[in-house]
This record gives structure tokens, sequence and C-alpha cells, in this order.
């Protein structure tokens, strides 16, 4: 059976000061097979990956990969070996070329140099085999995160790995670039390479992957076939205890203030970019989702409720009184809050800590003269440290250095201290592990209780089969379609995004 794997890791062992990071985890990856590697933030994948790659040396244990035992001291002897990696946020120059950036460091030569008419040819060639077919001229920052993505994996392949290892890969593609890649990744299996997995979306992994390793704080749970372990058990098994709470719907009918004036009305509002009609109402306390694929319009219509952009037309009243936003402070002002789908560059300030991070819009309201209330601030902090519970060694802890779940919580910890109406959460559990995501959950049920309404913008259905009380679908920048209360079910979603999208192909034919 072992000549079946092409890598072993056997009792590896990785400490770091304080924390047991590796505690003597086996992994086995088989030979054309998709591994999925699973855990919760702080579980041991990134050090586990880290290690594979290069970037920590072990303490103690074994890697065998292709056969031979391996000791990968610097990124540059992994690559040799035949391991590549497509990381979450792309590892790429934005202001090279395409062409450039996929055979960066490997450039084919000739005997005046740099062969660039080659590497035109060959990085379009290897596009079009991944069926992509951009300019390789253009600088790489010219094209969107989902092209950009898919001109990493094209750069990884074009290495003639043995393993891809491809960390949230997905998590800027829309749902048919998806397939797009899932078809790829079955040719590449089909062709011999092997691929490590990492996904928080179980969807995914139970669509794609064959069998899936468990981590749990730097221990191995164990490893499964996909088709033998209940997504409920995997869950339960990440997260060491019974999940059934975790994936049970959380509200029911929208009861609280039926006939109050809504907190949010809209209608028809356009910016004649994205946006070609967009109405949605959100009465207080209720959660209303809005789903869409990617491109329809969500972010741009979350941006033009916060005040980010100004052009549209259309109806905008806040508790029936016309308004007309021109600016994030008009948003703020009236109650509203905003978390972006980005949160690691629109939301957070990477370098500053987690009480500076959390109080920054409350420093208006907690200084004098220019000089901040460090008593007032401290009682902010401390009291959503606690009520929210945010794990960080100390409120002076860089805000990077926490886990993603525990970064959004700080950003949800901002907004709260300013005592908001309505909170605007676009894609608020992107990568985060599944234990912090029912956290997220748990509080986002708590703000509707607490009377504050909730725009909840998601690419993940679960989430708002989940959590909302009604999902709006968008398609092209217009309103598609409704469901509410029971009636939200994947089926009925995603059949007003395929009838829509049916009809625009219609037009367009």
């Amino acid at each position: 059976m072992e000549n079946n794997y092409l890598l072993e890791i056997k009792q590896l062992d990785k400490q770091f000061t304080g924390v047991h990071a590796l505690d003597h985890v086996d992994f086995a990856v088989g030979k054309g097979e998709i591994h999925a590697l699973m855990g919760e933030n702080g579980a041991g994948k990134s050090t586990l990956i880290k290690v594979l790659t290069g970037l920590y040396s072990k303490d103690s244990g074994e890697i065998i990969f292709d056969g031979k035992e391996c000791n990968f001291h610097t990124p540059q002897d992994s690559q040799n070996a035949g391991i590549s990696t497509i990381y979450q946020e792309i590892n790429l120059i934005p202001h090279l070329s395409v062409a450039e950036n996929i055979f960066l460091g490997r450039e084919p030569r000739n005997a005046f140099g740099i062969d660039w008419k080659t590497v035109r040819e060959q990085a379009k060639k290897l596009l079009l085999d991944n069926g992509i077919d951009i300019d390789v001229d253009q600088d790489l920052a010219t094209y969107s995160t989902a092209i950009q993505q898919m001109v990493a994996i094209t750069r990884a392949i074009s290495q003639n790995a043995k393993l891809l290892i491809m960390d949230e890969p997905t998590s800027s593609l829309a749902n048919d670039e998806i397939q797009v890649m899932f078809e790829k990744m079955r040719e590449l299996v089909a062709k011999g390479m092997s691929i490590i997995f990492i996904s928080h979306k179980l969807d995914e992994v139970y669509t794609i992957c064959n069998r899936a390793t468990i981590l749990k704080d730097g221990k191995l749970v164990g490893s499964y076939d996909i088709d033998k372990i209940s997504r409920l058990e995997m869950v339960s098994k990440m997260i060491g205890r019974d999940a059934s709470n975790v994936l049970k719907r959380n509200v029911g009918e929208y009861t609280a203030a039926g006939d109050a004036v809504p907190v949010l009305h809209t209608h028809n509002i356009d910016n004649r970019v994205k946006l070609h009609g967009v109405s949605i109402d959100i009465r207080p306390g209720e959660i209303v989702g809005v789903a869409g694929l990617l491109g329809a319009g969500k972010t741009e219509f979350a941006k033009v409720v916060f005040g980010c952009d100004n052009t549209y037309t259309g109806e905008y009243e806040v508790e029936g009184k016309p308004v007309r936003l021109k600016t994030p402070k008009g948003a703020i002002d009236l109650g509203f809050a905003y978390c972006s789908e980005d949160r690691k560059v629109e939301g957070i300030f990477p370098h500053m800590s987690v009480k500076e991070n959390m109080t920054i819009t409350a420093l208006p309201h907690i200084s004098r003269f220019g000089v901040v209330n460090r008593r007032k601030q401290n009682e902010i902090v401390d009291q959503y440290i606690r009520s929210i519970n945010i794990k960080t060694p100390s409120p002076d802890q860089l805000i990077c250095n926490l886990s993603g779940g525990n970064q959004q919580k700080v950003l949800l910890g901002r907004w709260l201290s300013m005592d908001p109406k309505l909170i605007i959460l676009d894609e608020p559990t992107r990568g985060i592990d599944v234990g912090a995501k029912a956290e997220i959950e748990a509080l986002i049920k708590q703000f509707s209780e607490n009377g504050i309404s909730v725009l909840y913008i998601s690419s993940e259905l679960e989430e708002l089969i989940r959590n909302c009380y009604r999902v709006v679908i968008i398609h092209d920048g217009k309103n598609s379609g409704e469901v509410r209360g029971e009636d939200i079910t994947e089926e009925n979603i995603m059949r007003f995004i395929a009838k829509n999208t049916k009809e625009t192909e219609a037009s367009h034919g």
C-alpha cells in the first residue's frame, strides 16, 4: 500500500514558543488523489503546509515524497522536488504582465537573454489549455481577482508539479469559474497529479475530494473517505463537539415589528454601471439576505447603501424619510455600519492594535480637543472583547496576528460600539473556519434579537438559508426574485438565478 502514496508524513512535530503547532501528526496523500485538509483556524493546517513547502523546518518526524525522504529548507527545495502551492491571497506580482508572472524565475532563454516571444506564446497556450483567452502582455493588475487566481493556477500547473497544494483557491471565483477549475483538477489527477485541497466550504470538499484528514489543536483527529463521513460528523470532529446546532436553521418567520416602517427602503436603485433597478426593504431587527452570482451587483448595492457611491438614482429612505447619501460619514450618522467583503484591504488596519482598530470609528465620541479618553476607550474594548468572545492575548495585540474569525469580530465590535440601526455584512464569514463561522452567525442572530437590522450578503447559500428571514436574489443588477421563511432553500434560490441566467443568454442570442 505504501507505494500508492505520493506523500507520507510520519509523526511530524513542530513547536513555537509556548505553542505545540503540530503534535506528532501523520498525513498521507495517494497518487492521483484530491485530499482535503480540514480543521478550524489554529488546527495546524497552515503549519503543516509551511513545513511541506520549506517555509518552516520540522522539529522531528519524516517527510517521504515520491519515495524519497525529504527535508525542505527553502521554498525552492520544495518546488524543485515537485510541490507547487496556490494561496488564497494571490502571491503574484500585479505590475508584471500575465506572461511574466507565469514564467517568473523560469523564463525560456536564447543567445540574447530571455526569449520573450517564446514566453508570450507558451503563456498564451497554457492559458488557452485552461479555457482562458486573455492578452498575456497586459499587467496582471488590470484583470479581475478571478482571472488572477486562474493565472496563479496556470503558473502552478506549468511547473510540472507532482503535488499541487490549493489553499482556499475558490474564494474569489464565480460558480461557473469554480466548475471550470474543478474540471481542470479532475484532468490533472487523471494524469497522475495529486492535490491537497484546503477549503472552509463543505460543499466544495464533498464535490471534489476523495478523502479528508482532520486536524484539531495541532493533533490528528483522523483520515476519512469522503463518501463514508457525513457533514455533521465532519464538522463535529473539526470543532470537537456535536455540530447539530451549527448546521441547523437559526431563525423562523420574521414577526417582530412586522408592520413597522422599514429602517431602509430602496426602490429602483441604478448607478448605470452594475445596478439597473434594485429594490430592497429592511424592517427593524430583520435579517435580509442578498444572493446572486459573482458580478450580479451585490457589493455595488451595499456600497450605495453605505454612501460609497453617490452616482445612484432611485428612491432611498431611512425610517420613512427620503435621504440622499453622499459619503460613508452620512451613512454612519444615520446609524449604518458596513463590514466589507475584503476585510484585509477595506476593513482592518493590520499594523494597529485590536484596541485601535475597534475604537477608530468611536474616536470623535471619546475624544476632547484631540485627546482620547483612555478610560472610555478601554471600557469599550474590554466590553466587546468579553461580550463577543474575541480571542486575543491583549487589546494591544496587532490585529494582523489574530485569526480571520477574530479579526471579523473586532470589526463587528467596532460598529456595535456605535449603536447601529443597520449593519451591512458583505461575505462576513469568507475565509473563516466552521467554528468561528458559527460564532459569527450566532452574533448576527443576537443583533436581530436586539433590534438591529442586518443586510446579509453571501455567496454561500447555506449561510443565507440558516440565518435570514428573507433572501432577495439579484441578477445583472436587478431584482430577480425573493424567498422567505421555510421557502428559503437552495433549490428555490437557484431556480431564480438559473431562470434569469437563461433569460439573459436568450436576449444576447
